[in-house]
């Protein structure tokens, strides 16, 4: 991944600064969350894509040999099981470049995302 030291205007702009292999599947991957969050609001925090529905609901970010998707600590809970197959962290999951992404498993937790944070909101609306 080259490093801008110009702020990221936009995820077109972010995309287009990675090898044509990797932007086919970061293209991919803001498809699947489009698709899956239609309500979404599309923006750059933290100098990568992220998208925006009753709160932040997941960002993803391209490096050398993998792919970040960042769908918050509760999502990598959640679907444990399924991403053991993956490195994760707290709150991210690395999808490898030379495998094809895991396009159903992805929809599941952009899903689950959305679910959350609407849940939250009623919360919020009740008190």
């Amino acid at each position: 991944m080259k490093i801008s030291t110009v702020p990221i205007a936009g995820v077109d702009q972010y995309i287009e600064e990675f090898p044509a292999a990797t932007q086919k599947m970061l293209q991919q991957l803001r498809a699947l969350i489009l698709k899956a969050a239609p309500k979404a609001e599309e923006v750059i925090s933290y100098q990568m894509p992220a998208y925006k529905y009753n709160g932040m609901l997941v960002y993803f970010a391209g490096y050398q040999k993998h792919i970040g998707f960042y769908p918050m600590p509760d999502t990598i809970i959640a679907f444990k099981n399924d991403l053991s197959i993956y490195k994760t962290a707290k709150g991210s999951v690395q999808f490898p470049l030379d495998k094809p992404l895991p396009v159903r498993l992805i929809t599941q937790m952009i899903k689950f995302r959305v679910r959350i944070n609407e849940e939250k909101v009623a919360i919020k609306r009740k008190k």
